[in-house]
């Protein structure tokens, strides 16, 4: 070895053993708004990775899905959403750590797999979107709801849940009642994929469908990514792999929604002018699979991505459950509460028989 990289290899060793190098990197400036939030956010990731644990451990010993135990066990524990201590380490969980989990799955997916889905999931995807949001215009009207009503919950079921909910809120006009529909829809949403989550895998499988067409049918119709990716890996990995790329197609769409809402939004001048932002955590999946597809990621290195994704979003699935309150749902007013509900098993059955027609 040559005497330059000697030196600097042991003055390097030096200053790791004195704590220069790694006090230098703590005190980075770019990660002193990480250094300061974890004081805040560590007691609710650690309830959230005990909760997950704990679902892991039951899960192995008795045999059924984590994903399951992991949202029971954070629904016993819904207490704790209104603790201050533990409540935003909780939602960083819940939405940080969830995003960061998805974009790691990518190591756990290549071309090969989608592509032997074919052109079909990508046409069930456009037609249930389109549908779905023309079906909640048409019941809010029925129901005596402005179409503002209409389009916030319909896009909210055709795509994300309650990203896309907020995501369309800001480029709506702003009705008297608009916060409080948000809000509405939010906790709607969420908490009608806590049940999807639970009763679609049961539905679907009884109906006759293979582990292919279950992960298909589980990411076109449930509202939110943590409770589809909840229940495709709850039946099986393949499963749980399909679910997620369809889901994504879903989630992809809400850009192209949005843009079109604020344009109809500013032509009529009623756009507030609100900008909302590309969900950068589809980006990284596919980032991730591109690399996985032409094997540029390490055996080892994919491992541990997977690994890493699975623990996170265990334990996203657990935050969503501490929050999940399905009391403050009924309590929410019967008429929207059925305007929800209609789309949601609008696009469930509307899925199914477009599946069973092609």
């Amino acid at each position: 070895m040559p005497k330059g990289c000697t030196r600097t290899r042991m003055a390097l060793l030096r200053s790791l053993k004195r704590g220069n190098v790694v006090t230098t990197i703590i005190d980075h400036p770019r990660l002193q708004p990480l250094r300061l939030a974890l004081p805040r956010l560590a007691p609710g990731v650690a309830v959230a990775f005990t909760v997950a644990a704990a679902a892991t451990f039951l899960a192995d010993h008795y045999g059924a899905p984590v994903m399951l135990f992991a949202l029971l066990l954070g629904m016993a524990l819904h207490f704790l959403s209104a603790d201050e201590k533990c409540m935003p380490g909780i939602d960083f969980t819940a939405k940080k750590l969830l995003r960061w989990g998805i974009a790691l799955l990518g190591a756990r997916i290549t071309f090969t797999q989608i592509s032997s889905l074919g052109a079909g999931p990508i046409a069930l995807v456009l037609i249930c979107l389109v549908a779905t949001i023309g079906f909640g215009l048409l019941i809010a009207r029925l129901l005596g709801r402005r179409w503002t009503f209409g389009v916030l919950t319909g896009g909210a079921v055709a795509i994300c849940g309650a990203s896309a909910a907020l995501a369309i809120s800001a480029v709506l006009p702003k009705d008297p009642d608009h916060e409080q529909n948000t809000l509405f829809t939010v906790i709607a949403v969420t908490s009608l994929s806590t049940i999807a989550m639970i009763l679609y895998p049961m539905i679907f499988t009884a109906l006759g469908f293979d582990t292919e067409q279950v992960g298909v049918l589980l990411g076109a119709t449930i509202h939110d990514v943590a409770q589809v990716v909840g229940a495709g890996y709850a039946v099986s990995d393949e499963t749980g792999d399909i679910a997620t790329y369809v889901k994504l197609l879903r989630v992809a769409m809400l850009p192209v929604v949005v843009v079109l809402l604020a344009v109809l939004a500013t032509r009529s001048g009623r756009a507030d002018g609100s900008s909302v932002p590309w969900p950068l955590f589809t980006v990284a999946f596919v980032a991730i699979l591109f690399a996985n597809s032409f094997g540029l990621i390490p055996t080892g290195v994919a491992t541990f991505m997977v690994d890493t994704s699975r623990w996170f979003l265990v334990a996203a699935i657990a935050a969503l459950g501490i929050k999940t309150s399905l009391q403050a749902m009924f309590a929410l007013g019967p008429v929207n509460l059925a305007v929800v509900v209609g789309e949601t098993v609008f696009l469930a059955v509307l899925a199914v028989l477009i599946l069973l027609l092609v």
